[in-house]
């Protein structure tokens, strides 16, 4: 009977390591990110100014904080040895939220673009 509480250990463990896994990728996929946000932020100064690009802009700035931020938090849950776990649900829910912030930059451009 002592079994099924070791293979329970052992695959708690195994997911802890894939959950560590995941601060890993999020760290550089959210400096990419950051680096995108900067990239259409720059594009859209070449064409002409307006409303549209106003709160293109604005939301692009925001939308780098959002991955600056996811970033940060899965840096520290990397560092961290007991809170490690919440900072990395934190990271990754503040990642995926940024992703969605992204798309609607996308949409508002689309429309922007005559």
């Amino acid at each position: 009977m002592s079994r099924p509480p070791l293979a329970l250990s052992v695959t708690a463990a195994r997911k802890s390591r894939l959950d560590r896994r995941l601060s890993a990728h999020i760290l550089p996929t959210s400096a990419t990110m950051i680096g995108v946000c900067m990239t259409v932020l720059s594009i859209g100064h070449l064409g002409p100014s307006g409303e549209f690009r106003m709160i293109v802009d604005k939301l692009l700035a925001v939308d780098a904080v959002v991955f600056l931020v996811s970033a940060l938090l899965s840096f520290i849950a990397m560092r961290a040895a007991r809170r490690g776990r919440a900072l990395e649900v934190r990271a990754e829910l503040i990642f995926t939220s940024g992703l969605v912030l992204l798309a609607l930059v996308a949409v508002v451009l689309a429309f922007a673009i005559s």
